[in-house]
């Protein structure tokens, strides 16, 4: 952190904020003290980004250090801000808000304000002091003020006395800053110094002589002191009112920012102090009037009205144009007069009758506002006076010539005659057709108000007046104007035909227009989200009110509905809108869309989406109740399977929406018994179950009696048999009573802190699962609710065991609990990957118990999965794929067919998908699967050709399945696959991508699985179909091309080597014996010679890869030398046992890699030994089965092994065949703990997988070493009779090659040259900037 290069400052100040952000981090006192140090210097550092992080590290370091040293690290924060140079001076004033920000303790907070708030003062009062260091030091202040003001009320007054004095400074931002602060510090004074302030600021207002600005200020803080305190500056209003009132109608002509300010306290003082402020409402209220309309420098020639609108428009824009000074501020006046006067009319609705006398005519006639800001707040004003108007009438008439509803009705007409000029502007922002204008959208939303408080016969003179203008708003490029304009419309739609019987207007001149304006809206796809919703529910009220004159127009325009229906984004608007069209008295002809608006509706009901379901169940109730005799009993029995689904008492108030509509429909009696038929087997069950819920009440509990009463009335079952239901319901069974106390106990465990009796829970939730997979735990309520709560747990076993318990829990009631699992499937996508594995659970269940699934539990299961096959988490897709695989056995017939249809789908990973569910449905036992997929096996394995990775891989994992369970099915196609997965094989670099990591690059390959995968098949095939199988074909160049791979490659190659030995071997001997009987026999002397090229081949692979792996060893950076030999089984227990002392020279196990090195024993611990690994200097706890004797040390073994001779190889091969794996216990350090962060976590899981894979190859090794060893065996007893020269195949040996004796020499006789000198051995470390010295 200290070095010369930024980039290593930034990582190393990087790194050690991740390390503070780790819960687990704690430090010492002297570990504090660094940090703290380190990261203060930290902050003055040249490189931005630096000091950025150190900025960061300082927020963390405050929660993980003791109060002193956070104080310490103020006062020195302080002292930089105070006396530091220049340029350091904003990053401490930075870093000292953090502190204040990041203070939570209020014991810290008080140990921190001994010291920092007088130097503060000491900062903000000296008169050596900077401006730039006092506005530091006030926004400091301000902030330690806003959040521990409560705390300092010892030093009130001397913050008080100091804030006081600097209103009088020269510089404005020292007086603005000194405001905030006053204002912050006011919300916690006493009554006493708040008066005292208040008293010096009129004070100061009152002084003659005072410099404009000064008093400015002051005003500003008049106002902030109101709106800190609140009702508290009641008492001072007599005295500060009248000075406002005054400034407010003395000031210069130019001085504008005065009577801003002015107006800006009396509005805070109307708003906070309501009672005190009564007295002087008429005064502010004529005060507001005068100055709505001040405009000094802008001659208003509209005053007078004509009725010509061509004039009217011309004085406008004559009027806009005539003065255009941009220096022009009183618009600020204007503004501050309209939000003031809003204040007036929010905190005194009993002056609203006066305010409709005066103010009402001012706000009218300022609508022509030049400024728009301006307008745009007189428009919220006068949408104040109207909403108060409501407030205050509750919505009566009232014919008294005095209340304000009677005089608003007497200014409508001026009011829409003013709106209908703004909806025609000709301001220069309005000529933009692009414009988004605010104001035009404001008159639109009090045109809509308007029209919906209000009685439509007032406005039927006025509708060809508003349509126009309306109606060209809806064509509008601008998405909120749009919106807006299509909302007035729906509005127009009802005050022109209030009622459908009154014909006392004549509305038939503008349906059509209104309907051909919202509908090129309607048919228009490229719009916003918000104008199509608008359009169709507007179309929605106007099909629903002017439907009887539209009868040509509607075969047209409902598809158009219905589509909307099946777009995700539009659907919920779209059902809506045909509620308002099924509740039309006008009865609209639905026949050409009804049957599959109710296929639709239906669907609907499977959703996830709670406000769909809700709205689905409106509809489908008003369609039924309007056009019952129009809807078909099938699709009544549909409609009831779904509504079964959503009666519980986990949604009350879906549940009573539901059975509401199951009552509508027994009412109908044009509904077949069918129907009552269905609701009797699939509804009452339902039913049945919910009045054992104790949450049953309200509307859900009288639609339950509705229902129950609408059953017996219908004739569809009798009250006797429906009351012995109930009756029954209510009695538990004896069995039930037998384990209800056990089940109980298990539940009482669950609902504890799983943090301290975590085993407890992980057994509890395993007896849970056993219990219910025997028995029906429905009598237990919310048992599945308390099971899903264990999915938060922090232990991964009981996530695991709760995932099993619910699975189980649902296969002894799938009535119940299969519905639960697949809509928390559906709703909750943090745990679907738990809640799949519980719906494997039930699926493996069924299928070990030869059971059969419901049809449409079955239909319900395939779509949730068939819909998750997409999903972007892999161990989604593997359970998704898994539960299908497992469907697969229990109802082939039906799942081979769907498969095999997805295999042609566009997205890759629906293709993967069903793939691996292929692969989990063949099993070793044989089942009736078999011959089903038998005809269709190519179209899944034939997808190793395609172009996605993901899905390749997926095909060569069901191959390698298919060879190793049943390998009679695929032997007919391997002529044709075996290229295929050849060809995976290969390095493909297509592949292969760089990814930057800023300093560092790093190299992925994304074929290395799939390389892997291939490989590991074909070891497969080579033990289940070597008849099918040319070992030669692929050896060359596949296999050996897979030797020179990565590690995680050469893994399956040696595998395939080790086999070929062993079953080549067997082949030719086979084939020798066959041809000692039958000697000339073609055939088999072509085999034997097949055979002698793979024996030679695999002979030559044997030799490279070990050579390879000698001459290869592994010497990493920040890793000893390569590990030793496995030692004898023997030694392994006496190894364990063995104790050595504090200062022994041992090898031990480092966790990074699993391998050996050498290492000292610092100290003895009670996990094993703390080491320090002797040429890296690293130190760590290790266990004692991962330490051993320094005897084991395999350097130099390894060494003389990559020097030996073809028989010293031999000798060593013969060795390891005879030593057996030594297996290491996981390292301490890497095991897993609870209340590990997920980094953490994260962490540790890639190096407990690098350490097992470590293990794994060990153990590969020394069994391929044992099958080396017979195959060296049969080189020497057999290979060694061959002749060798240039005719044999096999290479005489050249005279330049090594000798065998370990201490010979290689050279030329007579060249006048030494013998050649061995090179001494060095390690070599390739560093990135720079080159590192070691010594041997």
């Amino acid at each position: 952190m200290t070095g010369k290069d930024k980039d290593y400052r930034y990582m190393a100040t990087s790194d050690l904020l991740s390390e503070l952000n780790k819960e687990t981090f704690k430090a010492d006192a002297d570990l504090e003290i660094k940090l703290s140090t380190i990261v203060l210097q930290q902050l003055d550092d040249v490189a931005g980004d630096v000091s950025g992080l150190a900025v960061k590290c300082l927020a963390r370091l405050v929660k993980k250090v003791s109060e002193a040293r956070v104080v310490e690290m103020t006062n020195r924060l302080c002292d930089k801000l105070l006396n530091g140079k220049d340029q350091h001076r904003d990053i401490a004033s930075i870093a000292l808000k953090t502190i204040v920000s990041e203070v939570t303790m209020q014991s810290l907070a008080q140990s921190i304000l001994v010291s920092l708030p007088p130097q503060l003062i000491k900062g903000i009062t000296s008169p050596g002091m900077s401006t730039e260091i006092k506005c530091e030091c006030l926004d400091i202040l301000c902030d330690v003020l806003h959040k521990f003001g409560n705390l300092m009320a010892t030093d009130h007054e001397l913050l008080l006395d100091a804030l006081l004095s600097q209103l009088n400074s020269n510089q404005a931002t020292v007086r603005k800053k000194t405001v905030s602060c006053l204002a912050s510090l006011a919300s916690s004074l006493s009554d006493d110094l708040l008066a005292k302030a208040t008293v010096e600021v009129v004070r100061n207002l009152r002084s003659k002589g005072v410099k404009p600005e000064m008093t400015r200020t002051n005003i500003q803080l008049i106002g902030a002191l109101s709106r800190a305190v609140g009702y508290r500056f009641g008492p001072h209003l007599g005295d500060t009112v009248p000075v406002l009132i005054n400034y407010c109608t003395s000031a210069s002509e130019n001085d504008e920012e005065l009577r801003e300010y002015s107006l800006q306290a009396l509005e805070s003082f109307l708003l906070r102090c309501p009672r005190d402020i009564s007295s002087y409402c008429d005064v502010i209220l004529h005060l507001t009037l005068e100055y709505l309309s001040y405009d000094p420098n802008f001659t208003d020639n509209m005053e007078e009205d004509t009725d010509e609108e061509s004039h009217e428009e011309e004085e406008d824009d004559e009027s806009a144009n005539e003065y255009t000074d941009d220096e022009d501020v009183s618009w600020k006046v204007r503004r501050a007069a309209a939000k003031c006067l809003a204040a007036l009319i929010v905190s005194r609705p009993e002056l609203l009758s006066k305010l409709y006398e005066e103010a009402c005519p001012k706000l009218i006639d300022r609508f022509k506002e030049r400024e728009e800001n301006v307008k745009v707040d007189v428009f919220n004003t006068f949408i104040e006076l109207l909403r108060q108007t409501g407030n205050v009438t509750k919505g009566q008439i009232d014919i008294n010539g005095s209340s304000p509803r009677w005089l608003l009705k007497q200014e409508v007409p001026k009011i829409v005659k003013s709106i209908n000029r703004q909806l025609r502007e000709k301001s220069i922002k309005t000529k933009d057709k692009s414009s988004t204008s605010n104001l035009k959208i404001e008159a639109l939303i009090f045109t809509k108000l308007v029209l919906a408080s209000h009685s439509p016969p007032v406005f039927h003179p006025h509708i060809k007046a508003l349509s126009s203008p309306v109606l060209s708003a809806v064509d509008e490029r601008y998405y909120k104007v749009t919106a807006e304009a299509l909302r007035v419309c729906g509005e127009l739609v009802r005050v022109a035909r209030p009622n459908i019987q009154d014909l006392g207007f004549d509305f038939k001149p503008y349906v059509h227009p209104i309907y051909n304006a919202v509908m090129s809206r309607l048919t228009n796809q490229d719009q916003d989200q918000e104008v199509k919703e608008c359009a169709i529910s507007c179309m929605g009220l106007i099909i629903s009110t002017f439907g009887d004159n539209l009868r040509a127009e509607l075969p047209a325009c409902l598809p158009v509905l219905v589509d909307r229906m099946g777009n995700e984004i539009t659907r919920l608007t779209a059902v809506k809108a045909f509620a308002v069209i099924a509740a039309s008295p006008l009865q609209i002809d639905l026949c050409c869309v009804l049957e599959h608006v109710i296929a639709e509706l239906t669907a609907f009901l499977r959703k996830a989406n709670r406000a769909l379901r809700q709205a689905t169940l409106g509809t489908l109730n008003s369609l039924i109740v309007a056009y019952g005799d129009q809807i078909g009993s099938s699709a009544y029995e549909v409609i009831i399977v779904e509504l079964s689904t959503l009666i519980s008492d986990s949604d009350l108030h879906m549940t009573a929406l539901a059975l509401e509509l199951c009552c509508t429909l027994m009412a109908d009696r044009r509904s077949s018994p069918i129907v009552g038929l269905a609701v009797r087997n699939k509804v009452l069950p339902q039913a049945l179950t919910l009045i054992k819920s104790s949450l049953l009440q309200g509307q859900a509990l009288l639609a339950l009696q509705n229902f129950f009463a609408a059953l017996v009335y219908s004739a569809n079952t009798s009250f006797e048999i429906l009351l012995d239901s109930l009756l029954s319901s209510a009695k538990p069974s004896p069995s039930d009573q037998k384990c209800s106390s056990t089940v109980k106990m298990l539940t009482e465990i669950l609902k504890d802190d799983s943090s301290t009796n975590s085993a407890k829970q992980h057994l509890a939730l395993l007896c849970l699962g056993e219990i219910g997979r025997r028995k029906d735990l429905s009598l237990h309520v919310h048992i599945e609710t308390i099971i899903i709560e264990s999915f938060q747990s922090p232990f991964e076993e009981i996530k695991s065991a709760a995932s099993y318990a619910l699975g189980n829990i649902a296969v002894g009631n799938l009535s119940k609990y299969l519905p639960f699992i697949l809509d928390q499937i559906d709703n909750h996508q943090k745990k679907q990957y738990l809640l799949l594995h519980s719906l494997k659970e039930v699926i493996v269940r069924q299928s070990v118990d030869k059971a059969e699934f419901q049809d449409s539990s079955v239909e319900k299961i395939l779509k949730l999965l068939f819909n998750h096959c997409e999903s972007e988490e892999e161990g989604v897709r593997n359970v998704v794929a898994e539960c299908l695989g497992k469907i697969a056995l229990i109802e082939p017939a039906k799942l081979v067919p769907a498969l095999k249809v997805r295999t042609t789908s566009a997205a890759a990973f629906t293709r993967a998908t069903v793939v691996i569910a292929v692969k989990y449905s063949i099993v070793e036992r044989p089942e009736k699967i078999d011959e089903i997929i038998y005809p269709e096996i190519s179209s899944f394995l034939m997808l190793i050709k395609d172009h996605d990775r993901h899905v390749r891989r997926a095909a060569v994992l069901a191959l390698s399945t298919f060879a190793h369970n049943k390998p009679n099915l695929i032997k007919g196609l391997l002529p044709e696959l075996l290229p295929l997965l050849y060809d995976q094989t290969v390095v493909k670099k297509e592949l292969i991508r760089t990814v930057d990591l800023g300093p560092f690059k790093h190299v992925v390959d994304d074929g290395l699985e799939l390389r892997k995968a291939a490989f590991e098949c074909v070891d497969t095939l080579l033990d289940s179909c070597l008849d099918q199988v040319n070992p030669s074909s692929f050896i060359v160049p596949y296999l050996k091309s897979g030797l020179d791979d990565h590690y995680d490659v050469k893994m399956p190659c040696h595998l395939i080597l080790s086999n070929l030995q062993i079953n080549v071997l067997l082949l030719f001997w086979q084939v020798g014996q066959l041809l000692v009987d039958d000697p000339y026999n073609s055939e088999y002397a072509d085999m034997e010679k097949e055979l002698n090229e793979v024996i030679a081949l695999t002979e030559e692979l044997l030799a490279t890869a070990k050579q390879n792996e000698i001459s290869g060893s592994d010497i990493r950076p920040g890793a000893g030398a390569s590990p030793s030999l496995p030692q004898q089984e023997n030694k392994n227990e006496s190894l364990v046992n063995m104790r050595f002392p504090v200062g022994a020279k041992i090898q031990a196990v480092w966790s990074e890699d699993g391998e050996w090195y050498d290492a000292t024993i610092e100290a003895l611990t009670s996990n094993g030994y703390y080491v320090s690994y002797d040429e890296w200097g690293n130190n760590e706890e290790v266990d004692p089965a991962n330490v051993r004797p320094v005897e084991f040390n395999a350097l130099q073994e390894a060494e003389k092994v990559a020097e030996a001779t073809k028989q010293a190889i031999k000798r060593k091969i013969a060795q390891a065949a005879s030593v057996d794996f030594q297996s290491r216990s996981l390292p301490a350090k890497l095991r897993i703990n609870a209340d590990d962060p997920e980094d953490v976590k994260s962490a540790k899981r890639k190096k407990i997988h690098a350490f097992k894979s470590k293990m794994r190859f060990e153990q590969l090794e020394v069994a391929q070493n044992k099958r080396q060893n017979a195959w060296q065996q049969f080189q020497t007893t057999k290979g060694s009779t061959k002749k060798v020269g240039f005719f044999s195949g096999r290479k005489r040996e050249s005279i330049f090659k090594s000798p065998d004796d370990p201490n010979g020499k290689v050279g030329v006789t007579g060249s006048g040259k030494g013998l050649t000198e061995f090179q001494k051995r060095e390690k070599h470390l390739h560093l990135k900037g720079g080159t590192v010295e070691t010594d041997d």
